[in-house]
């Protein structure tokens, strides 16, 4: 394959701070070089000349439901709303969506059934889809009366669509088996409601001998598990239990932090969706839906203890409730800018959020999520420095490059 040498790039790694007239040198998928002086030339290289603009590590979103097409957050069937067929393309799209905004990886947050994420993956690594690389989920498991229990008891559905419901350790752990059996790579359970629901945002659902059951399981087979956890004792009982993710935290506090520096728990904040969430509730009124009052509460409680955590150590990762009806696929960049502009998060962390941390959730820290000698080459070209200003990372016509194991997806340069 033909060595592509980059000249005078402001390069930017996730980890550190960015580096002027940097020459890089990318030989088949993998960087090959980084140098400050001049790199010999061979017979056959491209050579780009970037001027000052930015090259930077591949984004990473870990919070995405690729079946999501303008879903309502009303209680809906999720799953169910469209055939299989029609979701497969939908997934197709949203991760090619992806893609081209510059997130070369994704992780997803489950919501989806008939084996989509694990087909689409496939589709990907054969070459027959475009897309990024995909760390694949399935249905969401969880307790009848549970957070994603949305079936009126007398519809007596046969398909849950993107939840599976299970009753006792025993049944958790053989649905975890055949969810990785299909392909699945991280298992989504729901121990707490909340966040945006109709549930109550109180309790935890699953007792902790189904929270450490589906944890065994998934993690004896490689699988990672997350978990749908805004309130604090479903988030301290999910933490116990040993789950690699909390997803949105509404309520995290100083003993919810300890705990997950000390045992390395992942958090995926998803306030993005919240804050649109309430700006679309502003003109409700007398009407305000129930979900409301708890989720304003919420989302005051981790916007004042988000760069708590941050400066503690949790490892916080981006990514959020894309593809529903007031948070379209594609807006994933101005999450980036809402944490530094609303929450005081610098460039620079939220940065390593999307790339560093991403990467070591993916097991992948050793290859993915920084620029340095011998990781793959997921890489952006950036007319600007997302360091100094995130908010370029949501112009296209700033991404001049987007480069996916050395290979070209997006090429302006």
């Amino acid at each position: 394959m033909q060595r592509i040498v980059f000249t005078g790039a402001n390069l930017l790694d996730g980890a550190g701070e960015a580096r002027p007239r940097t020459n890089i040198v990318v030989e088949d998928d993998r960087i090959s070089a980084i140098e400050e002086g001049p790199v010999a030339a061979r017979p056959g290289d491209r050579t780009v000349d970037l001027a000052g603009k930015t090259l930077m590590p591949g984004l990473i979103t870990c919070h995405f439901h690729s079946t999501y097409h303008d879903l309502s957050v009303l209680p809906a069937p999720l799953g169910l709303e469209r055939p299989p067929g029609y979701l497969t393309l939908a997934a197709a799209a949203n991760l090619r969506t992806a893609l081209y905004c510059g997130y070369t990886s994704v992780v997803s947050a489950g919501g989806i059934g008939n084996d989509i994420d694990p087909q689409c993956k496939l589709a990907i690594e054969d070459g027959l889809i475009e897309g990024p690389r995909l760390i694949a989920g399935g249905r969401g498991l969880d307790v009848p009366s549970g957070y994603s229990d949305s079936e009126s008891w007398w519809w007596e559905f046969t398909n849950h669509g993107a939840h599976q419901m299970c009753s006792g350790p025993e049944s958790f752990r053989a649905a975890v088996r055949e969810e990785v059996k299909r392909g699945v790579e991280i298992i989504k359970i729901f121990p707490g409601g909340g966040h945006g629901s109709e549930r109550p945002h109180t309790g935890v659902s699953l007792t902790q001998a189904e929270l450490e059951a589906v944890c065994e399981a998934a993690h004896s087979r490689g699988a990672r598990v997350r978990a749908h956890a805004p309130a604090k004792d479903s988030i301290l009982a999910s933490i116990r239990a040993g789950v690699d993710i909390i997803d949105h935290g509404d309520e995290l506090d100083q003993e919810c932090i300890e705990l997950m520096v000390r045992t390395g728990t992942f958090l995926v904040p998803s306030m993005f969706f919240t804050d649109q969430l309430l700006k679309q509730s502003e003109g409700f009124g007398a009407g305000l839906p129930s979900q409301m009052a708890p989720l304003a509460g919420g989302f005051e409680q981790i916007r004042k203890m988000l760069p708590v955590a941050q400066e503690a150590g949790v490892r916080i990762l981006v990514g959020d409730d894309f593809g529903v009806d007031f948070l379209s696929h594609g807006r994933y960049a101005e999450e980036l800018e809402f944490y530094v502009e609303k929450v005081g998060i610098s460039c620079s962390d939220v940065i390593r959020w999307a790339t560093c941390n991403g990467a070591e959730l993916m097991g992948l820290g050793d290859d993915l999520g920084g620029i340095r000698v011998g990781r793959l080459a997921d890489l952006l070209v950036v007319d600007g420095d997302p360091s100094q200003d995130i908010a370029l990372l949501q112009d296209a016509a700033r991404l001049k490059a987007i480069i996916k194991g050395g290979v070209f997806h997006k090429d302006e340069l």
